[in-house]
Formats: structure tokens, C-alpha cells, sequence
């Protein structure tokens, strides 16, 4: 089986990011998929199209003529009392929490989820893709799930987490199933 996860556009400018962002697409992150479309178009033959319940991944693929079904399991990690802020505003109010939060990747001081549940979730979403004809799968999500699923597929240790960047728009491919997967660049 063949899983390719395609970061949202973003709504906002990087430093404008917020924890949990629900908001849609600006003209800018509408520009950037319809630049996009003829590289990712192709996609769109896929048997099942997915995406996460956010507004940017849904307007993402429905521009990439994908039609996608949302996916609960591959929302945002849910950061808590931190959702609808940056995190420099996250780091003035809480500085401890923040610096338990991202080196202490089973806890979450904000009350939401710990890494290591973000990381199981996404990979139990990998590993339950039920087997269709032509092998294929796509999905539409955030950078940060993308980045979920590269240290399950790795097997990597959670700290590699904050050590991997996803841009807008990029494409991962996993090829395998059941918790054997392989990770496809290019």
C-alpha cells in the first residue's frame, strides 16, 4: 500500500501560527495550492482520499479536485488551554510549561495530548488503512501530523520530533502496512 500525506497550505504566516488553527485559507494559501495543482493533481486518482477536519486541509483538497473525507485521526495534536495561541505567547505566560512540553514528550501541561499519544494516533491511523485495488491513498493534514507519522513509520525516538520540519504543501509518501512502513521522498 501506498499512504502520500500532503501538508494543508497555510491560512496564516509562519510566526502568526497558532496551536490547533481552525481558521480557513487567505488569498495567499489559495494562491499557493492552485500554483501546486498541476504537480499535484494526479493525486486525485487515488481510491480513497482523506483529509484532517481542519478548514486549511479541507479547502487544500478540495482545490486539488481530491473531494476528501475528513478523518478525526488525523486532527492537530490537541494542545489544550494552548489551542488559539502562538507559541511565543504560550512561552511569556508559561515559560515551564512550555520547556516541560518539548522535552518531556509524555506530558502536556496544556491538558491536551502528550507527543507520544499525537505519534500513536497517527500511526494507528496508518496501520488500519483498509487494502483497495489500486494500493493507493491520499491525505490532506497538517505539518504536524506529517511529522507524527514520519517518527512512527522511523520508529524514531519523540525528540526527533522537534528536529523534522514539513513545509505547506510538501508531499511524504509511506509504502507498507501494519506497522512496517517505509518512508518515500520525491
Amino acid at each position: 500500500m501506498l499512504v502520500t500525506l500532503i501538508a494543508a497550505a497555510r491560512g496564516t504566516g509562519l510566526l502568526d501560527t497558532r496551536f490547533g488553527d481552525d481558521r480557513p485559507l487567505d488569498a495567499a494559501g489559495w494562491h499557493a495550492v492552485e500554483r501546486a495543482l498541476p504537480a499535484l493533481a494526479p493525486l486525485a486518482a487515488a481510491e480513497l482520499r482523506y483529509c484532517s477536519p481542519s478548514p486549511c486541509a479541507r479547502q487544500t483538497g478540495d482545490v486539488l479536485g481530491l473531494a476528501p473525507l475528513a478523518q478525526p485521526a488525523l486532527r492537530d495534536c490537541d494542545m489544550g488551554r494552548w489551542h488559539g495561541m502562538t507559541l511565543q505567547e504560550v512561552t511569556l505566560r508559561e515559560p515551564a510549561a512550555v520547556n516541560a512540553w518539548l522535552t518531556d514528550p509524555r506530558t502536556a501541561p496544556h491538558g491536551g495530548e502528550p507527543l507520544v499519544s499525537f505519534v500513536g494516533r497517527v500511526g494507528g491511523w496508518l496501520d488500519t488503512r483498509p487494502e483497495v485495488a489500486d494500493g493507493r491513498v491520499v491525505a490532506v493534514t497538517e505539518p504536524s501530523v506529517i511529522r507524527a507519522a514520519m517518527l512512527y513509520a522511523l520508529k524514531a525516538p519523540p525528540h526527533a520530533y522537534w528536529r523534522t520540519e514539513v513545509h505547506p504543501l510538501s508531499v511524504i509518501s509511506f509504502s507498507g502496512g501494519d506497522g512496517r512502513w517505509n518512508l518515500r521522498l520525491g
